[in-house]
């Protein structure tokens, strides 16, 4: 039996009916631990004390509240640990004020089926059941709340990858034609960078190299400070923009106070932009698409692309080495320009 600490917390670590068991004292104060180790000491001896499963006494909600304090605010880069909290009111609006030893696989699989019901995308749907998942994990592995994770036997949505959805050069002058100048300089930056939504709405000129032709992104996905260059349609934007006495911390595209533009305001006059040039089935996260597309159709290698795009693996950029119909009929027209057959003398078949 003995008494020691993880990070600040002091956990009892003892054995009872020859079975090792470590427990918390939720409790930084040594003095308050040791009184604790000390009653539960003395229950075990009088034959009073019945080991509980972990989570018995803990909420869903305060399992997700110690998850957001001590890890995604920690350890998740500042766009993701936004997602989160969104990710988990969600996650707790059904499963907040349940005990954690009560919460079962059928229980998770009716949250599943509710939410398709609802309209809500796989994707979003996987990324709340991965969240949730992860909190229990960690629940087990590190803070002694949990025995298992009921997240693990549900099955996943099935997500469809293969949505081979980019801007052709046409698509791009009618989209452009319809948009307002601040507009027309987001979508060209994205399709010349690759950045994200958010990235870009984040820049900053303090983020900015206007001789070297380089950005810096800071807060990313990946959590990694990556310096980029810059080709000279993406360069050109940045010095249309670019004035004299603005501040290192001024938005590269903001709005009309000079802070931060919105996402929904972006958002809301993209799709304004998409319905009057008549461009469909478009999102703005396919300009990130067409970015990609664009490298490797005209002979970018993939691992080039990874890099400039940020992904983490080469395995995430293959998705995007598709293949127009027309990109494949000099392939196929090699087949009208052999002359000579390949194989002169074919056997008779027996």
């Amino acid at each position: 039996m003995g008494l020691y600490r993880r990070d600040l917390v002091w956990w009892m670590s003892f054995t009872h009916n020859g079975k090792q068991i470590r427990r918390s004292t939720e409790t930084e104060d040594k003095k308050l631990a040791i009184r604790i180790f000390d009653k539960l000491k003395g229950e075990i001896a009088e034959g009073k004390w019945f080991e509980k499963p972990p989570g018995d006494a803990y909420k869903f909600k305060d399992l997700m509240d110690k998850y957001m304090a001590e890890y995604s605010a920690v350890n998740k880069a500042a766009s993701s640990h936004k997602r989160d909290k969104s990710l988990v009111a969600q996650l707790n609006s059904v499963f907040g004020d349940h005990y954690l030893t009560d919460i079962t696989p059928a229980m998770i699989s009716d949250f599943k089926v509710k939410r398709r019901a609802d309209g809500v995308s796989a994707r979003t749907i996987n990324y709340e059941l991965t969240t949730m998942s992860h909190a229990f994990n960690i629940a087990m592995r590190e803070w002694g709340l949990a025995s298992e994770n009921p997240v693990m036997k549900v099955k996943k949505e099935r997500v469809s990858n293969n949505i081979e959805r980019w801007l052709t050069f046409d698509e791009e002058k009618k989209l452009l034609k319809k948009s307002p100048k601040w507009l027309q300089d987001i979508i060209v930056f994205a399709i010349h960078t690759g950045l994200r939504q958010s990235e870009i709405l984040d820049l900053k000129w303090s983020q900015v190299d206007m001789e070297r032709h380089t950005i810096t992104i800071f807060e990313q996905k990946n959590r990694c400070v990556d310096t980029l260059p810059l080709n000279e349609t993406a360069q050109g934007v940045l010095k249309d923009r670019h004035q004299a006495n603005l501040s290192s911390d001024s938005y590269v595209f903001p709005n009309t106070k000079a802070t931060r533009k919105g996402n929904g305001l972006l958002m809301e006059a993209f799709h304004v932009a998409l319905k009057k040039s008549g461009v469909s089935t478009f999102r703005f996260h396919d300009l990130r698409h067409t970015f990609a597309t664009r490298l490797i159709r005209n002979g970018v290698d993939l691992y080039t692309v990874q890099k400039l795009g940020r992904w983490k693996t080469v395995t995430m950029v293959q998705r995007y080495a598709h293949h127009h119909p027309e990109s494949l009929r000099a392939a196929i027209g090699v087949l009208d320009d052999i002359k000579e057959p390949i194989i002169t003398n074919l056997s008779q078949p027996v």
